[in-house]
């Protein structure tokens, strides 16, 4: 199957950021909010299945389409076209300088030849798009331009499950992209809009830990690491005698014998805090920096009762917990509370989401 699907320019609005991850299907849409502020409209969170999305990949594309049905219904909205975003993993991003005042065709031409020197497999397999950054730095008359290109199956594989819940994909970006944009929401919560700090966002989903180190927007070190609370929901499913599935919903229902907290709950968010603290020992010793200003969690993980108290304890590290929302207005749909609960596993959803905008 050809597909066309621009990974940069949205074409319709309005438009519902939406993130197919190991462990739910997460729906955001925002709207304008007056001159320059956003109004959460409606979102949605549904669990997904164990192994229908494993290592980025749609395992199970009818279970992945019924479940992105759910997500969208409990949405109760009319807008179909989304946003959805490829894993890292998938996609091979580079940026090239190419001189200014280059017509669209000639652009075209010279990201397809640039394309064939990195990209490991033909070009007639891949989905390529490109988005001009700005004027290159330091030099006169000439521009950066990011490549971003990705096998043509990854990409139908999420367009085929999106399809078959009856919507409309109409952007497809990368996780990364999505979380920064969600990201710049936050660092305007921190002292002087997080100018000139050096701020390191923890994502800690099911599976794995994600530490991204930026500074005025540009990435300093980013490292993944195994570790995430699939393993607190096994200790839960132990312990307990419980199936996985089980102990995932009392997990997120709080609804634990009271031993939990000190049995498995306090020792799973110290085993964090500890991945936390290493992770960004390997980002002192490989870089020349030698200090974090700020650190932002988010993912599932970062709810967990205690972990930015006992993060900012190990680190001594000024640590907060990520909420793009913290500056919107909610609409009458959005209970403040719940949303208060699930916005640090929403970066992805929210950074999609705000493509309506660009």
């Amino acid at each position: 199957m050809q597909f066309d699907l621009s990974i940069f320019s949205p074409k319709a609005r309005p438009l519902i950021g939406l993130d197919v991850c190991s462990s739910a299907v997460k729906m955001v849409e925002l709207a304008h909010d007056g001159k320059n502020g956003y109004r959460v409209e409606r979102y949605s969170v549904e669990v997904l299945p164990r192994d229908v999305v494993s290592d980025g990949n749609i395992v199970n594309l009818e279970t992945a389409a019924e479940t992105i049905k759910r997500a969208w219904r409990k949405l109760a909205t009319s807008t179909r076209s989304v946003a959805a975003a490829l894993p890292v993993a998938h996609v091979i991003t580079k940026k090239i300088i190419v001189a200014d005042g280059q017509k669209e065709e000639e652009l075209e031409l010279l990201v397809e030849s640039e394309a064939n020197q990195y990209i490991p497999f033909p070009l007639d397999e891949v989905n390529l798009d490109f988005q001009i950054i700005g004027p290159a730095p330091a030099l006169q008359g000439e521009i950066e331009v990011l490549i971003a290109a990705s096998r043509k199956e990854k990409v139908e594989d999420r367009v085929a499950a999106i399809e078959s819940a009856g919507l409309k994909p109409v952007v497809m970006d990368v996780e990364s992209y999505a979380v920064l944009s969600s990201l710049e929401l936050i660092l305007k919560q921190l002292p002087g809009g997080g100018k000139g700090r050096i701020v390191a966002l923890v994502d800690v989903g099911a599976n794995m830990m994600n530490l991204t180190v930026l500074r005025d927007g540009q990435q300093l070190y980013a490292r993944e690491q195994a570790f995430g609370g699939n393993q607190l929901t096994q200790d839960i499913a132990r312990l307990y005698g419980m199936t996985f599935a089980e102990a995932e919903a009392d997990k997120r229902r709080n609804a634990l014998p009271e031993n939990y907290e000190a049995a498995l709950l306090q020792p799973f968010v110290e085993n964090m805090a500890l991945e936390v603290s290493r992770a960004l020992q390997f980002f002192f010793t490989s870089t020349q920096f030698s200090k974090v200003d700020h650190i932002v969690l988010s993912g599932g993980c970062a709810v967990l009762p205690g972990s930015i108290e006992v993060i900012a304890s190990r680190t001594q590290i000024d640590t907060i917990m990520a909420n793009p929302f913290a500056d919107m207005a909610l609409s009458d749909r959005v209970r403040a509370n719940s949303l208060l609960a699930d916005a640090s596993s929403l970066m992805v959803a929210c950074g999609l989401a705000l493509r309506r905008f660009d």
